[in-house]
């Protein structure tokens, strides 16, 4: 998922918005982490990165996905870019 999200709508109050993009992520990692695992590997992992926008963002870990949507809302901010990434992912032995 490589998206830039607007935060501005004329009939959506920016709190429903917020919500929305939130509910959006967690759907698009709950079903990619759903999809079968290719031989070899433990669990699927996430590359995030986040940013005001694509050229500036920087790469975050995936808990703290929330936090930097909550912080664009609170500089009121038009738009931010986020990025998620699937990996395979493997165990330390």
């Amino acid at each position: 998922m490589k998206k830039t999200f607007a935060l501005s709508h004329p009939k959506i109050n920016l709190a429903r918005l917020v919500e929305s993009i939130k509910y959006d992520v967690k759907k698009y990692i709950k079903r990619e982490r759903k999809k079968k695992l290719p031989e070899g590997v433990d669990f699927w992992d996430f590359d995030c990165k986040y940013g005001h926008s694509e050229d500036v963002a920087k790469v975050i870990h995936m808990a703290t996905i929330n936090k930097c949507i909550d912080q664009a809302e609170e500089l009121k901010l038009e738009s931010f870019y986020l990025e998620i990434m699937v990996k395979p992912g493997h165990k330390p032995t």
